[in-house]
């Protein structure tokens, strides 16, 4: 039977390379982003791959995660992958705090916005695409730095913050999943450094042999997704398998 996998954030780096591996390996891809007729690579795909839709999906905006869950819907009663990759670390006039007279209401805003409440509400409005009796995976990228047991540095409240909430919310779908829908498996996923534009500001605190290019990346990520088993469910994994405190 085909396999059907959605993909938010699909329009560039590590969202765009999964959207490619996953039709290497035959899925049926839903590729989801704010404006994807504005994303060249992923359109070029598209015109390559009849087996490729791309939806519009804004994470800030409930509607639209409604409105693209439904347009997926209309193509599919089944989902077996879903990937929510995408997420803010610094934008327009904000970017992580050093100290903590750097932070704001609206950086704070904004980062939970997508990196936290994104997720949980994509993982609401396709909970009845997951609920059928095939494996299925539902998996967030977080963040090392979201670990509060791991946190030794400091700063960048915005972004542990937001992705410490994510973890939250990633564990409570976990349990509520475990009763309605036992056939998924949800994780919570840290790529590693990976070389993006949400890294590149950083990168030059990286020892080469840790920054990855998205092909390593995308491939590691859903290596740890194919081996999921519902048994797995509610983990944090690093993108070597390693177990991730929360």
């Amino acid at each position: 039977m085909t396999q059907h996998a959605l993909v938010v954030g699909a329009s560039r780096g590590i969202g765009l390379e999964l959207t490619r591996q996953l039709l290497e390996a035959g899925y049926v891809v839903h590729a989801a982003s704010r404006r994807p007729t504005e994303a060249r690579e992923l359109m070029r795909l598209a015109a390559r791959h009849p087996e490729l839709h791309p939806v519009a999906m804004d994470l800030t905006d409930e509607e639209s995660i409604a409105s693209a869950v439904a347009e997926v819907g209309s193509r599919t009663e089944r989902l077996h992958r879903v990937l929510v990759v995408a997420g803010v670390l610094h934008g327009p006039g904000f970017g992580p705090e050093r100290k903590l007279e750097e932070l704001t209401a609206e950086a704070l805003s904004a980062v939970f916005a997508v990196n936290a409440f994104g997720p949980i509400l994509v993982a609401r409005e396709v909970l009845p695409l997951l609920r059928h009796d095939e494996p299925a995976v539902f998996a967030s990228l977080s963040a090392r730095v979201g670990s509060i047991s791991d946190n030794h540095k400091g700063g960048w409240y915005a972004y542990r913050a937001s992705k410490a909430a994510q973890n939250m919310l990633t564990r409570t779908l976990t349990i509520e999943l475990g009763r309605r829908a036992k056939n998924v498996c949800v994780l919570a996923l840290h790529p590693g450094t990976v070389d993006t534009d949400l890294s590149k500001p950083f990168q030059r605190f990286v020892p080469e042999e840790q920054l990855f290019d998205v092909q390593r990346a995308a491939r590691q990520l859903l290596d740890l997704t194919e081996q999921a088993t519902p048994e797995q469910s509610g983990s944090f994994y690093a993108w070597d398998g390693s177990i991730i405190p929360w």
